[in-house]
């Protein structure tokens, strides 16, 4: 760690978040140039590999494999200001933190998330961890969401939920069914699932959606397609959802809540953010719309792609170029083309690999159909993937598969 003051008032670049994709922007610029004077706010002690928590949830992984101490994976020549971002002021080229102190700055990188409105439904955090109510977006419920699905009886009934778009993976809801059906169904316990999906679809590339939808119907699950989730009774385990129709309620012995998300309350009341309060940039070059020393990626972007970690190992390569050229390094510029990647465990020990770009446009990094669930890929997820992030992403090295390529075939 520096000894710079972390209480210094201005700073060469200071980057907002220190999560999965703010780590890997200030390591990878401190990577090119060991002398840059870079800084990162981050308020956390602890750092997650959040992909981890499906297979947590799942009984597939570790609570504690997905975790690490923020010291351990803050790059060691970066200030670390362990403060939250209380507000923007990209007009005078400075923040302000909670703590009051005011951080000047030359460059700025939002990658700050976003945040989950686990309030927005009523009734749902005072049950979350009982009653059957669970949840694989937090680290201390997935645990919950694997004892469950090794406990539920004959005849139980299981609900499964997804809000509006945009969410952080947007297979996630579904991945928490399947791996849940699939340990029911090695337990011999048949269980009545639905899935409770705001949207009108499995998902949102259709060549995915189409075996998604043979995928859930393995199961005998029910997709129960425009139904958001508003109100749980934990004691009574009812769910009420809004439907074009009017109000229904479901009753459960286990629900799996996926909760409304968006972009962070600081965000949102800040001259950074559009109509949408997520941070408006080139969805190309991911620099701001209005402010040219100004850069964002990861999940608090308005860039029209998945939220998912494999989108931002493409990210983060493309602001350290944009940075190091505007600061008047030799540096190439570089573009993002909206890759995105869903790893989908449809089972244990099997998973689709769904890869896309912008427009919905289906890519594959392997000679293979992708839309074709295989258990060659499923060490990919429950071995590669962690290794990856925790050794080559958050070091700031850029890494990729192959080249994806482009399956004209399956882009209708």
């Amino acid at each position: 760690m520096s000894d710079h003051d972390e209480h210094q008032k201005k700073h060469r670049v200071v980057v907002a978040g220190g999560g999965t994709a703010g780590i890997p922007v200030a390591a990878a610029l401190l990577r090119a140039d060991a002398d840059l004077d870079v800084a990162i706010v981050e308020p956390s002690e602890t750092h997650y590999y959040q992909p981890g928590w499906t297979l947590v949830g799942g009984g597939d992984m570790r609570a504690e494999d997905t975790r690490a101490r923020t010291a351990d994976v803050m790059p060691n020549r970066a200030t670390w200001i362990k403060d939250s971002v209380a507000g923007f002021d990209p007009d005078h080229n400075r923040l302000t933190l909670a703590s009051g102190t005011t951080l000047a700055y030359d460059y700025l990188v939002v990658a700050m998330g976003l945040q989950i409105d686990w309030d927005a439904i009523e009734g749902l955090t005072d049950t979350l961890g009982a009653n059957g109510v669970t949840s694989n977006y937090r680290y201390d419920l997935a645990p919950y969401t694997h004892e469950l699905a090794t406990s539920l009886g004959e005849g139980a009934h299981a609900l499964f939920t997804q809000p509006a778009m945009p969410i952080k993976c947007a297979g996630a809801p579904q991945k928490a069914l399947y791996l849940t059906a699939d340990t029911l169904r090695r337990r011999g316990v048949k269980a009545s699932i639905d899935f409770y999906n705001q949207g009108g679809a499995m998902f949102g590339v259709p060549a995915y959606a189409r075996e998604l939808d043979k995928i859930i119907a393995s199961y005998g699950a029910t997709p129960r397609f425009g139904h958001n989730l508003v109100a749980v009774d934990g004691p009574a385990q009812q769910a009420t959802f809004d439907t074009e129709g009017g109000t229904v309620t479901a009753d459960f012995d286990m629900l799996h809540v996926v909760p409304p998300q968006s972009a962070p309350d600081v965000i949102k009341n800040s001259p950074l953010a559009g109509e949408a309060g997520w941070v408006t940039v080139d969805r190309n070059r991911l620099t701001h719309t209005r402010y040219d020393n100004v850069f964002a990626l990861g999940d608090c972007t308005d860039t029209p792609n998945a939220k998912t970690m494999a989108a931002v190992r493409r990210q983060f390569p493309v602001v350290v170029s944009a940075l190091r050229k505007a600061m008047g390094a030799a540096a190439t510029a570089q573009e993002y083309d909206g890759y995105g990647a869903c790893p989908l465990t449809v089972a244990h020990g099997r998973m689709l690999l769904a890869e896309f770009r912008y427009g919905g446009e289906v890519v594959s990094s392997f000679p293979l159909d992708p839309t074709q669930p295989r258990r060659i890929y499923w060490p990919l997820k429950t071995r590669f993937f962690p290794w990856l992030y925790w050794h080559v992403m958050l070091q700031g090295k850029p890494w990729s598969l192959p080249k994806p390529k482009p399956r004209a075939d399956l882009t209708v």
